[in-house]
């Protein structure tokens, strides 16, 4: 039963009261935490039956509280699931999810490990106007999707805490996903900044989709007149979301196609079309499917996972607002996309890119090659073909890694590190069939200018000096310098060099004998699967 549900609301201010009214009206409402003494006389003024907290924890510990809904600053949002997800609440949160993409992806596998639902305040996927245009958009009714615009301006609350992108976007960049079904590949944005230096009032953003589909978002406080309209241009029927219309013309259809005479387009215009919705409460059509899905266990219509979808589009712009270049995107072998691509690299079809890596300024990534996540690939290099680089690496200007070289995690390439892949190189003989496999195994960095010749294997945490020409295999922790690079002591996990009893002075590791000469013993072997 719904009523048998209790929720506390986590801030009651100016969005917060539009949830109190509507959670008090489905009867869930059991207690709201907000410090501000006058929200706290307006509450025991308007709802003296509900309880009125000062602190959050007055609700985490609280073990008739079946859920959270979060209406706080967006910077909070991340802490506020958190603690809540860990306290064994269910957890409704206002856009955004949180502000980092990283941090969103721990919250969904939190709440899925703690079997909680977990649901974002994407409003517009509760108003029936929408739901009827994604009905007509999957019947066909649009024909096929040409491009799609939207506007959400006013002169109404101006905001310090967030610029108008993370204010007003991110219901627009959420209806545009869902509508499309699809992610983009590229992303370009701009700002004006005119009633502070570092807070955009109006951003324009273009999103442009592997179909083809193009879809811009205008959006601005510092408009004379308030506007929410969609427009979905299709190739037979035009569709326009107005939500500033009444009830009865929200939703409209136009007809008008183009025709072609010889080789001259004609614009063939036609009536539009009120579509009939029903009319109700967007909010608390929100709020009532947050209830049902606590009490049938079901997944959320805007769950985290489409509430991350949405950050990573609108981090992508943010991106585009401050470096003035297009984001680009790509998808990752698991389908997540917060992947930078400065628009001089190129990276090759058939590559695979890893969520959280970055790809910089002329570099060039060879078809069949794959990269980990949060990798950070430099100015000016090269990547491939066939080439695999694990987690977490840092590849410097100016390196070339070919076909035969393998990097597993969190390996450290420092400026124009050089490899080779054949032993007795001719420019007139090919020589493709005698690649010789270099592995350069965990945690181990090469030194700006290094040269290491192809056929060997760099040991974990192995540490090679600059400008070093290694010729073969080098033990794990073993830091090497020279030409030919010759070992001259032991290196920590963390970088520093070992005394001569083995103890790092830095971190305080101490290793014995026997841990080095095991690990020597393992050196040939890769975690990588073949």
């Amino acid at each position: 039963m719904r009523n048998q549900v209790k929720v506390a609301l986590i801030g009651a201010g100016y969005w917060g009261k539009n949830l109190v009214r509507n959670f008090h009206a489905l009867d869930v409402l059991s207690a709201v935490v907000d410090p501000n003494p006058a929200v706290q006389q307006w509450l025991n003024r308007k709802y003296p039956e509900i309880k009125v907290y000062n602190a959050i924890s007055q609700v985490l510990g609280n073990p008739q509280i079946d859920a959270m809904a979060i209406a706080t600053p967006a910077e909070t949002h991340g802490t506020l699931v958190r603690e809540g997800i860990l306290a064994g609440k269910d957890v409704y949160v206002e856009k955004p999810l949180c502000l980092s993409e990283k941090e969103g992806e721990e919250l969904i596998n939190l709440a899925e490990t703690h079997e909680r639902i977990l649901m974002v305040g994407h409003l517009l996927w509760y108003h029936s106007a929408l739901l009827k245009l994604q009905n007509l958009i999957g019947e066909g009714q649009l024909g096929r999707i040409l491009y799609v615009y939207s506007n959400r301006l006013n002169m109404g609350k101006l905001r310090r805490e967030e610029n108008v992108l993370w204010s007003f976007a991110p219901h627009d960049v959420s209806v545009i996903l869902g509508l499309l079904n699809e992610f983009p590949d590229e992303i370009q944005a701009h700002c004006g900044n005119y009633l502070h230096q570092n807070i955009a009032d109006v951003t324009v953003s273009l999103l442009s989709f592997p179909s083809g589909i193009k879809a811009h978002i205008f959006v601005s406080w510092l408009h004379p007149f308030k506007e929410q309209k969609l427009v979905i241009v299709g190739e037979q029927k035009m569709a326009v979301f107005d939500d500033t219309q009444p009830w009865e013309k929200k939703l409209i259809l136009y007809p008008h196609k183009v025709e072609w005479k010889g080789q001259i387009p004609a614009a063939i215009k036609a009536e539009g079309e009120y579509i009939k919705i029903p009319e109700y409460e967007p909010l608390r059509a929100e709020c009532e499917h947050f209830i049902d899905c606590i009490t049938s266990r079901s997944v959320p219509r805007t769950d985290g996972k489409e509430g991350l979808r949405v950050l990573k589009v609108l981090n992508a712009c943010q991106k585009a607002i401050e470096t003035g270049y297009p984001v680009k995107l790509r998808l990752n072998k698991d389908g997540n996309n917060s992947i930078f691509i400065h628009p001089t690299a190129i990276v090759d079809e058939g590559a695979i890119i890893g969520n959280g890596t970055k790809i910089w300024h002329f570099s060039h990534v060879l078809g069949e090659s794959e990269i980990g996540p949060n990798c950070n690939i430099g100015q000016n290099v090269v990547i491939g073909p066939r080439v695999r680089i694990g987690k977490g690496c840092k590849i410097q200007n100016n390196v070339s890694v070919y076909e035969g070289v393998t990097l597993e995690d969190y390996v450290f390439c420092g400026p124009s590190v050089v490899f080779t892949n054949v032993y007795n190189p001719r420019a007139e003989i090919p020589r493709k069939t005698e690649f010789r496999s270099t592995l350069v195994k965990k945690g181990a960095s090469l030194g700006a200018n290094s040269t290491i010749l192809c056929g060997i294997t760099i040991g974990e945490y192995a540490f090679i000096g600059a400008g070093s020409v290694v010729t073969k295999d080098v033990p794990p922790h073993a830091l090497v310098v020279g030409n030919p690079a010759r070992q001259i002591g032991w290196v920590c996990k963390c970088g520093n060099r070992l005394d001569k009893k083995g103890e790092c002075k830095s971190c305080g590791i101490k290793y014995s004998k026997d841990s080095l000469e095991n690990k020597l013993k393992n050196n040939k072997k890769s975690y990588f699967k073949t």
